[in-house]
């Protein structure tokens, strides 16, 4: 399997590597907060992190949702979290023209699950150079991520990162297949697990998605067990009150223990 490097962290079948951070980017300072804190956490701990934050959240349930700052000022914060934290960091692109603006700041685009199989969007974010990190789609077999590979790599990048977030099961529910960690590791790139958006009910409180937070820390231990190469965690300080996926946003202050436990158990079996 091919290592993947994002700064200090690895995604490979003997590192852990770690995706945590607030949905959507709510104002400076709170990014700023909230990304020196899961610093003090990552170096206390000595597990490397990529802070993650969308600028845009434009697949919200009811257009009067809260998307975000918007890619100028979004990236602008990015930015000034990346110098004052020292962290990598990642966020999403949602089209083609957004990858090159992105590219200047982000050390991993991110493609989200309901764009995963949009050619134009991966192909662009491959040429950037940058890692590129595909979520697959709810709606998409584990065995579906190989066409979604083979555009990569037919766009010159073999920086790749693919990550499970959860299968649709019905309506307004997913379902946590920790088969698919194997079968999407058979394709030469690390896989992780989206520990987070994986206990997500979509659409299941009308306006918007509600989610069974208390699933988290199954979940993701369930998934280091099964061998992920990394887990992507939304977290947040005060989750009743965030602006976008309040409830499955892991609390801040529960962040360490969980983490301690999943680096625990990926000892074991790597």
């Amino acid at each position: 399997m091919k290592e993947v490097k994002v700064g200090n962290v690895i995604f490979s079948e003997k590192h852990l590597g770690v995706i945590a951070g607030p949905c959507v980017i709510e104002s400076r300072d709170h990014s700023l907060k909230m990304a020196s804190e899961i610093k003090q956490i990552s170096d206390k701990i000595k597990l490397p992190i990529i802070f993650k934050s969308s600028f845009d959240k434009a697949n919200r349930t009811s257009i009067k949702s809260f998307r975000g700052p918007g890619i100028d000022k979004g990236m602008k914060i990015l930015s000034d979290v990346k110098a004052e934290t020292g962290l990598p960091v990642l966020t999403d692109i949602h089209t083609s023209d957004q990858a090159g603006i992105v590219a200047e700041v982000a050390d991993v685009l991110q493609v989200p699950a309901f764009l995963s199989r949009q050619t134009d969007i991966l192909v662009a974010a491959s040429e950037t150079g940058r890692p590129v990190n595909i979520k697959k789609g709810q709606f998409l077999a584990p065995w579906d991520v190989e066409h979604i590979v083979h555009k990569i790599e037919e766009a010159g990048s073999n920086n790749i990162l693919l990550t499970d977030r959860g299968t649709q099961f019905g309506y307004n529910n997913l379902v946590a297949d920790m088969r698919a960690i194997p079968l999407m590791k058979e394709y030469g790139y690390p896989v992780i697990f989206d520990a987070t958006h994986s206990a997500q009910l979509p659409g299941g409180s009308g306006g918007h998605s509600s989610g069974m937070r208390d699933m988290i820390p199954t979940l993701a231990r369930s998934a280091v067990a099964a061998g992920c190469c990394g887990v992507f965690m939304e977290v947040h300080d005060n989750v009743e009150s965030a602006k976008s996926d309040a409830a499955t946003q892991w609390p801040l202050s529960k962040l360490e223990n969980l983490l301690i436990d999943l680096m625990n158990i990926h000892r074991v079996v790597s």
